[in-house]
């Protein structure tokens, strides 16, 4: 099954919590995720920020609520327990607790009115929240489909490059990487009348000791890299003695061709149209930050006493 929404989780939640006098919330986690029968496929999803689980986000995000309604309260840290408001509404026993069933409590009301006054924005947290998915899941969703854009727009602009520019491209990303110790000095594109299938070098020690070959082919979807192509390119490794290379393409690569990388003893990394935008996203090739959002929270540490 898939990761309940956050308001699907509240009732589970409060249910959880209720049922102990106070509790953690490594202990919330697993009664909750026992009680509506995750399986560890489930509880290992991951947001698409990667730094933390969805059913973790989405508890977290139940209990939040709950709180502003009144039915949990923090005992310290990390530890909960319910109030005998919350404990009321479990005697009643509710088919579902969500964000409107938490309408009739005052409190949440007008934290709800607080978050919309709000230097008077007509999209605050409070309405982004009125939906099943939890605020910070929807800004990594947001995120997430903003980098997609953005490397389908960056592919699109590559094929525009002339192949010499595309190669000086993708130098620049390697270099960016780290590889020639990240010294644009240690790269080095070669000369179309002579480059044996090479389009650039990059020296991974001061004397060329130790080289990396470089091919980077532009080719539009759905055309792809073949076997053929990469045993002349692996060919010609011997010849300019080393045996590690890098075959870029802005589209993809046949099985054939990766079958025949994974069974040769050249070491030679392969990086299609995908990863290449991923890469010239994360190392910040060809992309620049036109806004930035810094999400901020409570440090407990700030707030002990003694």
């Amino acid at each position: 099954m898939t990761v309940p929404d956050f308001q699907t989780l509240m009732l589970p939640v409060l249910q959880a919590v209720a049922s102990e006098e106070t509790m953690t919330s490594v202990e919330l986690r697993e009664r909750v995720a026992a009680a509506v029968g995750l399986s560890a496929e489930d509880l290992a999803e991951m947001l698409p920020s990667g730094r933390q689980s969805t059913f973790a986000n989405r508890v977290a995000w139940a209990n939040i609520f709950l709180q502003r309604a009144r039915l949990l309260e923090p005992v310290r840290r990390g530890t909960y327990r319910s109030t005998a408001r919350g404990h009321e509404v479990l005697r009643k026993n509710p088919p579902r607790i969500d964000m409107k069933f938490l309408e009739q409590f005052p409190e949440y009301l007008e934290w709800r009115r607080n978050e919309r006054q709000v230097e008077g924005e007509e999209q605050t947290a409070a309405t982004i929240t009125n939906t099943i998915t939890p605020p910070q899941e929807t800004i990594e969703l947001a995120v997430q489909a903003l980098d997609q854009d953005l490397r389908t727009a960056l592919l699109a602009r590559i094929l525009q490059l002339s192949p010499e520019a595309f190669e000086r491209l993708i130098l620049d990303l390697l270099v960016a990487m780290g590889y020639g110790g990240g010294r644009a000095e240690m790269a080095r594109q070669t000369q179309r009348s002579n480059d044996d299938g090479i389009d650039g070098v990059i020296k991974e020690d001061a004397l060329g000791l130790d080289l990396v070959l470089i091919q980077a082919k532009r080719y539009t979807p759905p055309n792809a890299v073949g076997r053929p192509e990469m045993q002349g390119f692996v060919g010609s490794l011997a010849g300019n003695g080393t045996s590690k290379a890098i075959f870029v393409t802005t589209s993809t690569f046949t099985s054939g061709a990766r079958d025949f990388i994974a069974r040769i003893p050249n070491r030679v990394i392969l990086i299609d149209g995908e990863e290449l935008a991923r890469l010239m996203i994360d190392y910040n090739v060809g992309v620049r930050v036109t806004q930035t959002f810094a999400i901020k929270d409570i440090d407990e540490n700030a707030f002990e006493e003694g």
